[in-house]
């Protein structure tokens, strides 16, 4: 298991590679298709993203006592975000990404040219990753985004996740497409 802390550095991130387990400390932000388009549009980032990664998570929180409290924060599909997600992480300086089923070329072009990563979190496990939450530090945008499309800004304490695409150009998600279409042409 390979520990990241915040800020994740690039030369941290080209030491990674496709089918390393990871667990990340430190800072991490929500966001989701209404963010992307937002910053692909000319948005203004509320936050600094720099060394940053960004998690595709409409996550359900509640507020308790004055707190935000994450009680599910499960990962979203991310091949939505395929249009706008290297055009993002070159332009904030993202280093990473974290969902569920992988992206496309025009994302795993920019992980290459930046030296970022994207990770894979478990579908299915929204109330485990939620307990990786130490506590939400701020939320931006949701007033103009609604609760699951704002940013959340979360301390995560050894979130757990697995690299699924690298900088060195590896994704096990086209591994896996181009062995399948393989395979079907042999039946």
């Amino acid at each position: 298991m390979i520990e990241l802390k915040y800020p994740y550095t690039e030369e941290e991130m080209r030491k990674l590679k496709v089918g390393d387990m990871v667990e990340l400390t430190g800072l991490l932000y929500t966001g989701r298709d209404a963010v992307h388009k937002y910053l692909h549009d000319g948005g203004k980032p509320p936050v600094d993203f720099t060394d940053a990664i960004i998690y595709h998570c409409g996550p359900v929180v509640v507020e308790e006592d004055g707190q935000y409290i994450v009680k599910a924060a499960g990962p979203t599909t991310s091949i939505r975000e395929e249009p706008y997600q290297g055009d993002i992480m070159k332009k904030y300086g993202l280093r990473g990404v974290i969902g569920k089923g992988g992206m496309g070329p025009k994302t795993l072009a920019a992980l290459k040219e930046v030296g970022g990563c994207y990770f894979h979190a478990i579908g299915g496990a929204a109330q485990v990753l939620a307990q990786k939450i130490d506590k939400v530090t701020n939320v931006y945008m949701k007033e103009e985004l609604g609760s699951p499309e704002a940013i959340w800004e979360m301390q995560v304490i050894k979130f757990p996740v697995v690299v699924t695409m690298d900088s060195h150009g590896n994704s096990l998600h086209q591994k896996v497409l181009d062995l399948s279409k393989e395979n079907l042409k042999n039946l």
